[in-house]
């Protein structure tokens, strides 16, 4: 990543050392992720649409540690994997939308909650800006080499209310307040960083 483009992280040191922890990016570019994880502090374990592992691509993110899974059912063995990463002291990162879209964490769903909740590991949020500011000369689909792209963490925070209760009541006040806490964020974020577009 620091070799196509210029990343600035700031807040990393915000992220727990040892333990448990959930990033939860925006996603508003395909380079949001790989972005991540080459900037994190810790390294991490990404669920990653199962379509995105074919041919070399899926050998290599398999070899790094990524979760292949499967968006379009209730994939037992991609939340399996994810819950043994949280369970290990692993650092899990999800993309709370489920999909590519604004990255700005308009619609959430359910599964970065229940991830929370079942494993009580703190939701770190993590902002990605810059990617989208407009496409490269060589390759479209990319942003400009050596162009700037912010990656800011916030604060972590627990997602639960204490009570440890799993039910879907419990998980639909989860999600309202993760959405709220990951909005600020990157409010904060677009602030920090002058900049007024994901």
């Amino acid at each position: 990543m620091y070799g196509l483009w210029k990343p600035r992280v700031l807040g990393a040191w915000r992220v727990p050392a040892t333990g448990p922890v959930i990033y939860a990016v925006n996603h508003a570019h395909n380079i949001d992720g790989p972005m991540v994880m080459g900037v994190a502090p810790r390294p991490t374990h990404f669920l990653i649409k199962k379509e995105a592992f074919i041919g070399p691509l899926g050998t290599f993110l398999t070899g790094i540690g990524q979760l292949k899974v499967d968006r379009h059912s209730t994939d037992r063995t991609a939340i399996g994997q994810a819950l043994g990463v949280l369970a290990h002291g692993g650092v899990l990162g999800i993309f709370p939308e489920g999909t590519r879209g604004g990255g700005d964490f308009a619609s959430l769903r359910a599964g970065l909650a229940y991830f929370a909740v079942r494993s009580g590991a703190p939701i770190v949020p993590v902002a990605v800006l810059g990617s989208t500011d407009r496409p490269g000369r060589l390759i479209k689909a990319l942003p400009p080499l050596r162009s700037r792209v912010d990656v800011v963490f916030g604060d972590p925070f627990d997602a639960g209310d204490g009570s440890g209760r799993r039910t879907r009541k419990a998980l639909d006040e989860a999600t309202e307040r993760i959405q709220k806490q990951l909005t600020a964020h990157l409010e904060n974020a677009r602030r920090l960083t002058g900049r007024r577009d994901t």
